[in-house]
Parts: C-alpha cells; sequence; structure tokens
C-alpha cells in the first residue's frame, strides 16, 4: 500500500478515537454515493454529523483543514443529501473537518466543528 494512503487510514483512524472518546457515535466510515466518499459519518444528538479528514505528514504547505476546497464540499453535501434520503433520516445535518499532522515527531489533531454551511 502506498504510504500515502497508509497515512490517510491512520489519519482516520486518529479522528475516529478522538470522536469516540468525544462522545460520537459511528454510523458509517468510508460510505460511497457515486464517485463521492464520506469519511466518517456520525452522529451527536440529534444532529448528523458528516466529517472530512484531511491527514498530512507536516504543515509546510498550509495546515490539513485548509485543503477541503469548495469542490470538496460540494461532493460532500450531494453525498450527505444521499445519505440522509437512503437512510430516510430527519435529522439535523453538520459538517466537520478534522485534520491531522501526523509523523514521526508528532500527531496533531484539530477538529473544525461546523466547518462550512451547505446549500441545500
Amino acid at each position: 500500500m502506498a504510504s500515502h494512503n497508509e497515512l490517510g487510514e491512520k489519519g482516520e483512524e486518529l479522528a475516529n478515537a478522538h470522536l469516540l472518546k468525544n462522545g460520537y457515535t459511528i454510523l458509517d466510515r468510508n460510505w460511497r454515493f457515486g464517485k463521492e466518499e464520506i469519511d466518517i459519518i456520525a452522529r451527536l444528538d440529534d444532529e448528523l454529523v458528516i466529517i472530512e479528514v484531511k491527514t498530512r505528514n507536516s504543515d509546510f504547505f498550509g495546515e490539513p483543514h485548509e485543503f477541503v476546497s469548495k469542490s470538496k464540499q460540494a461532493h460532500l453535501i450531494r453525498a450527505a443529501h444521499a445519505y440522509v434520503e437512503k437512510k430516510d433520516l430527519d435529522l439535523e445535518v453538520r459538517f466537520d473537518v478534522i485534520g491531522i499532522i501526523a509523523n514521526k515527531y508528532e500527531e496533531r489533531l484539530l477538529h473544525l466543528v461546523d466547518a462550512f454551511q451547505p446549500k441545500w
């Protein structure tokens, strides 16, 4: 497996552990809708939380969360809409981003709650 895939998987595991520790219930991971993918779908109280995980080995080019483009946001919104319809859910939907720096010297996680607003 390519090292960037391993880094991504490590980041998702760190994010998953962080969410569980903070009272989230994990509903799905790596959920696909066509070409779209949601890294983690969780629930916290009466909210469905769609979480994009960005993992990098350094912040040399910027913080990981800064790499969630408008295009990626649109993909996440489309996939979240499909998930809500498929599961017939009646919950508020929130979009979070978890940025992770992970290398042999540090593991740093930043959880941005309500990172962007969908335009339904």
